[in-house]
C-alpha cells in the first residue's frame, strides 16, 4: 500500500512539474501573443495616421479645384453679364435710334399736313 501512495504521490510530483513546465510554455506564448498584438495595433495607428494625411492633402486638392471652378464660373458670369449689358445697351440705342427717326418722320409729316393744311386756306 505505502507504495501505492508513494506511486501516486511520484505520479502526482511529475504530472505537476509536467504542468509547471506547461504553464510556463502557456505565459510565454500569452506574452509573445501580446507583444505581437502591441506591435499590429502600433502599424495600424502608423497606417491609420498616413491614410489621414493622405485623406487632408486630397481633401486640399479638392478644395483647390473647387476654388478654382468656381472662380472661372464666376469668371465667365462676369463676362457673360458683361456681354448681356453691351448687347442691352446696344439694343436700347437701336431702339433709341429708331424712336428718335420714328419721332422725326411724324413731325415732317406733321409738319407737311400743316403746311398742306395752310395751303388749302
Amino acid at each position: 500500500m505505502k507504495r501505492l501512495f508513494l506511486g501516486a504521490i511520484a505520479l502526482t510530483l511529475a504530472v505537476s512539474v509536467t504542468s509547471c513546465r506547461d504553464t510556463n510554455k502557456a505565459e510565454d506564448a500569452a506574452n509573445e501573443a501580446v507583444e505581437e498584438v502591441k506591435e499590429a495595433a502600433e502599424e495600424a495607428k502608423e497606417a491609420a495616421g498616413e491614410a489621414v494625411e493622405e485623406a487632408k492633402e486630397a481633401a486640399g486638392e479638392v478644395v483647390d479645384s473647387v476654388k478654382a471652378a468656381a472662380g472661372e464660373a464666376v469668371d465667365g458670369a462676369v463676362d457673360a453679364a458683361k456681354d448681356a449689358a453691351g448687347d442691352a445697351v446696344d439694343a436700347a440705342k437701336d431702339a433709341a435710334g429708331d424712336a428718335v427717326d420714328a419721332a422725326k418722320d411724324a413731325v415732317k409729316d406733321g409738319a407737311n399736313k400743316a403746311t398742306d393744311a395752310l395751303k388749302k386756306q
